[in-house]
């Protein structure tokens, strides 16, 4: 009798622990990505959120935010059961769902690129782009010979021509003048020939030097507003290779943009990746569709622009750690929304169009 009593005793304290636990207020991983999450003066809205808490709701579930910085922080606390539930725009892919569990997808997405139409071939920009092709280094060079030269001529001259300036100052600045006539438009300047068929020689081989160094200032300068041209006329995946791209960090245009061998910057959401086109440190990004499209809308003072077709088709779900099992009837509401228009309603405040 004693030994039943204990038993059921235990029993019942049991039940309590697991209602406990099932009563805990479940924690939420969310990561801003506008228009899908969105914090606004420490509330959170968006069409994941609202998604969410209309399924909490429908279910009763108690629960609290927790925001990470990136993609890859958000489905790592998941995988390692830090959090129940992970609510962004998160697309299903076959590595995250080694990791985590996900629910039935509720949105149909794909990839696009953002570029900047105010980047065009600026004095700045063609001054970068010659600094970074290494070309200022070489004008440094020449700009260092054109002085040695205008040296030599003024010594040479000033020993040999009777005729040339005796100051030091003005002798040099006639120095100067004869070398940058030649140097910019390669044409010989009126200067005696003081040693007959030899200077004469000798004024062909400089003439030769400026001609060398016309060609080249020209063909850098044109090398680098080509670059800048194409840079400014990107319109689909087949003009990326080569640039540099922004994309959010542990996002699925991270791993597109590895996969396909492009130069890439990760950054920590929209904003960052949207300052850095600003900033012109990136020539394009890549982002889901609808971020990149609810950024521009919602930014028109900014001069971006989304461009180019729909790529990389993905789908969204909410994630949860491994063997959840609030992951079906999570599934089960999410479907529900998705056939009583719940979900398109929901679309419609955002994007005025169907999911």
């Amino acid at each position: 009798m004693c030994f039943l009593s204990l038993t059921v005793l235990a029993l019942i304290n049991w039940g309590g622990m697991v209602h406990a636990q099932q009563s805990k207020p479940l924690t939420v991983a969310v990561h801003e990505s506008p228009p899908f999450v969105i914090l606004s003066d420490g509330v959170y809205s968006g069409l994941a959120i609202d998604l969410w808490e209309t399924v909490a709701t429908e279910l009763g579930y108690e629960f609290t935010y927790q925001e990470y910085d990136t993609v890859r922080s958000m489905i790592d606390a998941t995988a390692a059961g830090n959090a129940d539930v992970a609510v962004s725009n998160l697309t299903v892919t076959e590595e995250r769902a080694a990791r985590v569990d996900f629910t039935q997808p509720w949105y149909d997405s794909g990839l696009r690129i953002m570029v900047n139409d105010s980047s065009g071939a600026s004095f700045w920009s063609i001054f970068t782009g010659l600094r970074d092709s290494g070309f200022l280094r070489a004008y440094g060079w020449l700009a260092f010979a054109i002085l040695v030269a205008s040296l030599c001529f003024t010594l040479f001259d000033r020993k040999f021509d009777k005729d040339f300036p005796k100051s030091f100052r003005n002798g040099f600045a006639e120095s100067f003048y004869t070398v940058m006539t030649v140097a910019t438009s390669g044409k010989p300047p009126k200067r005696k020939n003081l040693f007959g068929w030899l200077g004469r020689m000798w004024q062909g081989l400089w003439l030769v030097f400026g001609v060398i160094v016309v060609a080249f200032v020209t063909s850098t300068i044109t090398s680098v507003m080509t670059t800048l041209s194409i840079k400014n006329d990107i319109r689909s995946v087949s003009d990326l290779p080569g640039l540099n791209v922004a994309v959010a960090d542990g996002s699925t245009a991270e791993g597109f943009a590895m996969n396909n061998g492009f130069d890439l910057t990760a950054y920590p959401n929209i904003n960052a990746s949207a300052q850095a086109l600003l900033d012109e440190e990136v020539d394009a990004i890549i982002g889901d569709k609808p971020v990149l499209e609810y950024y521009a809308h919602t930014h028109p003072d900014e001069p971006l622009t989304v461009v180019g077709a729909v790529f990389n088709p993905e789908k969204y779900g909410f994630a949860l750690p491994p063997g959840s099992p609030l992951r079906r009837d999570i599934t089960i509401e999410v479907v529900g929304a998705r056939e009583d228009g719940t979900l398109r309603a929901l679309s419609e405040e955002y994007f005025g169009l169907n999911p």
